[in-house]
């Protein structure tokens, strides 16, 4: 569409979750005659409904949510059509309007990864706050784009971004972008992982000022050198060791800057300490590695913006832990009980299992696999088993894994309906195998399901509920 004229343009929105609607609304004041499309909403016609009409025949845009798959029959036909298919956050970029306060629109400040988007950016939202800035996390999880990018109050978007989002997004310009990591995740939506890493890396297209990239992980700094960004653009790669001209790192508890300090060739600026994430220390009193890394991202960005280190070190004091995320939700009979529901592939779970000492954890898993495997996680976290209650209609993935790697960890499978709802169940039986008398040292029940949730629940954020629900009616001390 060019320079995306809406007047009087017809523009397929299909899938009515949060950023369809948003689309939809946002459209609709700009003049475009919108149809909207939802397999599952009473009010509006399906899409195998409006694949039966002439509608992709007369459209000009199909906005697509971000749970359509590309070879979803609807965006099948639309290309078939040659009719552009974007992504909400595409039409984000399209429709961004000046800031009131004046100097165009709101730079984008973007953040994706297999793991940590959501920890990372609401510590980069927190870090713009501290430095003045009218900022706010928007994206995959909080506003959708779409409506942040057209409220003029805003100075910067803290943009967290799926790989979903960034299939069918093709303009966007970040003034900054981040790739905290990529392991597989989502492989049935993308087809393999190379396409999967693929669509992260669509993220450092057009990067402004800086692309940040995970010394950790060499397939985030592949993709930095793959990008096409603005000239005067410098990648610059976060790190848990002592950073080199180009990073931030850490140097023992000091979190530092090398990429963009003044005197970066000779001397590290100093953007707070490891009390400075206190608030997000683990189970036995220490931050946890992927956290400080998440902070260093962050930090990475908000530097990328002009941001001030004493800002960096006051934002990141001001963060508090997000939910469902290694949330202790009561004590019973000994055994504490922890909701890490976010914990939605096996990347996330693996940090999970490693926050808690070897043979302590009885672990609730399962759910959606989306096409994963778990062998490499139940082999490095085998040892923080004591036993294991498997939930979700991929179980077999799962007890796979565990039957090779893990042989001498008991497993129980709960099915939903056996007993009751699904979750009341497994933490009866999380319960029972907490309690085993034989077994030496303190326990963990570990909700950290390596799994997505839409199975047997609406969200993860439902299904850290359900346990939390479950959990407090044993009673115990919260």
């Amino acid at each position: 569409m060019g320079s995306l004229v809406l007047e009087g343009a017809l523009v397929v929105v299909a899938g009515l979750g949060v950023s369809g609607r948003a689309a939809v609304e946002v459209l609709a004041s700009r003049g475009a005659r919108v149809v909207p499309v939802d397999d599952h909403a009473d009010d509006v016609i399906g899409s195998a409904e409006l694949l039966e009409g002439t509608v992709l025949d007369r459209a000009d845009l199909v906005v697509a949510s971000p749970g359509l798959a590309p070879h979803h029959p609807l965006l099948v036909a639309a290309r078939e059509h040659d009719v552009p298919v974007w992504s909400e956050v595409e039409l984000a970029w399209h429709v961004r309007v000046d800031r009131a306060a004046g100097g165009g629109p709101a730079p984008w400040l973007a953040i994706t990864g297999t793991n940590g988007k959501t920890t990372t950016v609401g510590m980069l939202e927190s870090i713009l706050r501290a430095a003045g800035e009218n900022a706010v996390a928007v994206g995959n999880v909080g506003t959708p784009v779409v409506l942040a990018a057209t409220d003029p109050t805003l100075d910067v978007l803290a943009v967290e971004l799926s790989s979903f989002q960034l299939h069918h997004t093709s303009s966007m310009s970040a003034q900054a972008a981040a790739v905290l990591n990529v392991a597989p995740d989502h492989l049935d939506w993308h087809g393999s992982l190379d396409a999967y890493a693929a669509d992260k890396g669509r993220i450092f297209e057009r990067a402004q000022v800086a692309c940040v990239y995970n010394l950790a992980d060499p397939a985030t700094e592949g993709l930095v050198r793959e990008a096409d960004v603005v000239d005067g653009c410098v990648a610059v790669g976060f790190t848990l060791g002592t950073p080199l001209v180009g990073q931030v790192g850490l140097v023992e508890d000091v979190l530092v800057d090398r990429g963009f300090a003044r005197l970066r060739h000779t001397h590290a600026a100093e953007l707070g300490t490891l009390d400075d994430l206190a608030q997000l220390a683990g189970p036995d009193g220490t931050v946890p590695p992927h956290v400080v890394a998440n902070a260093l991202a962050a930090a990475a960005l908000a530097l990328a913006h002009g941001v001030t280190p004493a800002a960096v070190r006051e934002g990141l004091r001001a963060y508090g832990p997000g939910e469902h995320r290694l949330a202790t939700v009561a004590v019973v009979d000994g055994a504490a009980y922890v909701d890490d529901s976010k914990a939605t592939n096996a990347h996330a779970a693996a940090a999970a299992l490693g926050a808690f000492p070897a043979g302590s954890v009885v672990w609730i898993a399962g759910g959606l696999a989306k096409g994963a495997q778990f062998d490499e996680l139940v082999a490095a976290r085998h040892d923080r088993l004591r036993a294991v209650v498997l939930i979700g209609v991929d179980r077999a993935p799962l007890r796979d894994a565990l039957a090779r790697h893990a042989p001498e960890v008991p497993v129980v499978e709960v099915d939903a309906g056996e007993t009751g709802p699904v979750m009341t169940s497994a933490v009866d039986e999380a319960r029972r195998l907490a309690a085993d008398p034989g077994a030496p040292g303190p326990v963990t029940v570990l909700l950290a399901p390596a799994c997505a949730s839409m199975d047997q629940f609406a969200s993860y954020a439902a299904r850290g509920e359900a346990f939390a629900d479950a959990v407090r009616a044993l009673g115990g001390d919260e």
